[in-house]
This record gives C-alpha cells, structure tokens and sequence, in this order.
C-alpha cells in the first residue's frame, strides 16, 4: 500500500512539473544589449554595452532597470591648410547612463512580444583619459556624484522574440536628458534575454 501510495505521489509530480516549470519561467527576465546611442551635442554614435533585470509585477507589466556604458570614440579632423589634412583625435567622453521604470507588453504571447517603455534615469557624463576596464566603469559609478549628471526620461518601444526561456530583444526609444532644457538622443538596442 506505502508503494501505491508514493507511486501517485511521483505520478502526480510528473503530472503536474510542466505546470510548475511554464510558470516560474514567467516571472521576469535579464539580458545583455550591444547600445547605439545617437549623441546629439556630437552628431554621432556613441557606442556601448547595456545589462538588464526586468521582474513581473502583472501578466502584462514588468518593472525593468538597466545600466549602460558608452566607450569613448575616435573622430576624424579635417584641416585644409595642415599636413595631414586627416587626424584622428581620441574624444576620450564616456557616457554611464541608468534607467528604472514600467515594461508594459502589449500581449500575452510568449513567442513575440512587442512592448512600450518609461523609464527615468540618470546620464552621466565623463572625460578621462584611461583605457576601457572594468575597474575604470566601477570608478565612474563610485564617482557619480561628483561627476556631470543629468536626468533623464526614456520612452521606448520594441520586440521580443522568445524560444522558451531564450530569446532575442530589439529596442528603439529617445534618452531624453535634460541639462539647460531637453536633449534628445535616439538609442538603440539589440541583445539577448533570458526568462526565469
């Protein structure tokens, strides 16, 4: 009878695993983006590497932040009466920025998800003339306050494609900063996520 007994037990488990698995597969994701952040005081990109956490709050709302990091560009000088009369010139600018906010999914469909954003944040800006570390980013995070920083507003939209608990996320949106009035700046993501 004891072996009855444990045999329903597993047979219920069995039964019942699939259930159990689909859901905690649903209560949030993270992810990685490569970042095209269209700077407007230079009229360029500015490129970079973002990570994020999202945590279900509703079947539709995530409550999301990120964090990313832009590397410094070279850029190229053109003087007519100079010798070359191409240079190329380290900007030596790197931008921290950080957002927190709603993920709004526009559907239940676990496959592909299109999905609305609003976040707010910061930017930081910072000049240095060290290489690209680790150590140099943790540096700019631990120096936030005394370093130029502004506030910012993210609207943004995007989809994500999803294999079970891997997918694929693609994201457009406007970082809105404002330091003497608002900047506007196109950024755009792509990357991978994971559901847990």
């Amino acid at each position: 009878m004891k072996r009855i007994g444990i045999g329903i037990v597993i047979a219920m488990l069995l039964a019942f695993a699939p259930l159990v698995f689909a859901q905690s597969e649903d209560h949030g994701e993270v992810g990685v983006d490569a970042e095209d952040f269209m700077f407007h005081a230079l009229d360029n990109h500015m490129v970079g590497i973002n990570g994020r956490a999202a945590f279900n709050v509703h079947k539709y709302v995530q409550l999301e932040a990120n964090m990313g990091w832009d590397f410094e560009r070279a850029f190229n000088e053109f003087c007519t009466d100079c010798a070359p009369p191409v240079t190329t010139t380290r900007s030596k600018l790197r931008i921290l920025h950080g957002e927190f906010g709603p993920k709004i999914n526009l559907t239940a469909i676990h496959a592909v998800r299109p999905y609305l954003l609003l976040k707010g944040g910061f930017v930081n800006f910072s000049l240095a003339n060290k290489p690209a570390t680790f150590g140099n980013f943790t540096s700019n995070v631990d120096n936030l306050r005394s370093n130029n920083w502004s506030g910012v507003f993210y609207p943004g939209g995007g989809l994500e494609f999803f294999a079970g608990p891997f997918g694929l996320r693609f994201e457009a949106g406007d970082e809105m900063y404002f330091n003497n009035g608002a900047h506007n700046n196109l950024v755009i993501k792509a990357g991978p996520s994971i559901r847990f």
